[in-house]
């Protein structure tokens, strides 16, 4: 499933051919995803023009000039890529891939330059959603967030309050997304194995009694190093995911400890090598030799 440097990525890269542009027209190929569309979520978006996108954990959100948000998450093999207007190939600072639609096509913005979004999903894990944008902060699938990784909120303090008292392994704690929203698998297996902290300790073994230890400060520090490098990388193509113009990301040639069972622990001076466990139903790679 692609996390927050991939959806990053994306979201990137749908700027420079949505923002500012209006709808002209919306294609929806089936009645849903994960779950149903809004009703009527074609002719509510047609006309309507895109002030801006952000993104909220691994949700894509695109604020529409009629007072809606569109919300887009790729789910397991969602993607979107971005057709060229007809007659007009390689626009500077444009995300832009020639490509023709599918089977798997199910939802294509058509923008009025000419310019194609297309949301292909063969798995149909994915969610596109419209919602008044003054029922933001009670959102079903945003009201129980926690703070961003890469935002102001993600501090020591924060997550030495949030661990306090927690006897769940490491792992699981920064993999709950109502205290960090948008970490996944991978990034926290980097974080820890470049912290040195082993996912199976508790939670609240690196918390402090009045303020918070020198491994939560380091542990906040890289898990912002990490997302960071790995969206300068385009993020992490690891089966389905493409960037919006079709390029493969490519920071999964930088993985130290993901993916990398039975290899040598490339940690200066470690012996060991990298083991698989299963926590909470997902596959942990680390060092037991140097990670502790």
């Amino acid at each position: 499933m692609p996390e927050l440097p991939e959806v990053e990525t994306v979201k990137r890269g749908l700027e420079p051919a949505m923002v500012g542009k209006r709808i002209s027209n919306v294609d929806v190929n089936r009645a849903g995803l994960r779950f149903p569309f809004p009703e009527n979520m074609a002719a509510r978006l047609v006309g309507q023009k895109v002030l801006g996108l952000s993104r909220r954990a691994k949700y894509i959100l695109v604020r529409i000039s009629g007072g809606d948000v569109l919300l887009m998450h790729l789910g397991m093999s969602g993607r979107f890529t971005v057709h060229e207007p007809e007659g007009q190939k390689n626009v500077p600072g444009q995300f832009y891939h020639d490509a023709g639609t599918g089977k798997h096509d199910h939802v294509v913005f058509h923008m009025e330059d000419g310019t194609k979004i297309v949301y292909t999903d063969p798995r149909r894990f994915g969610i596109i959603d419209l919602f008044p944008e003054d029922q933001m902060s009670d959102y079903k699938l945003l009201v129980s967030l926690g703070v961003e990784p890469l935002g102001n909120t993600l501090t020591a303090d924060y997550l030495n309050a949030a661990f306090k008292g927690r006897k769940m392994p490491l792992k699981a704690a920064l993999l709950d997304q109502k205290i960090i929203a948008g970490l996944g698998n991978i990034y926290v297996c980097e974080a820890l194995f470049r912290t040195k902290l082993s996912p199976r300790r508790q939670a609240a073994s690196i918390t402090g009694k009045s303020r918070p230890t020198q491994r939560l400060d380091e542990l906040v520090r890289v898990i912002r190093e990490v997302l960071n490098e790995a969206i300068a990388s385009g993020g992490s193509s690891l089966r389905d995911f493409a960037q919006s113009d079709g390029e493969l990301g490519y920071f999964q040639h930088s993985f130290q400890a993901y993916g990398r069972e039975g290899e040598p622990c490339v940690a200066p001076g470690c012996a060991g090598q990298i083991e698989r466990i299963v926590q909470s139903g997902r596959s942990t790679f680390f060092c037991p030799h140097c990670q502790r």
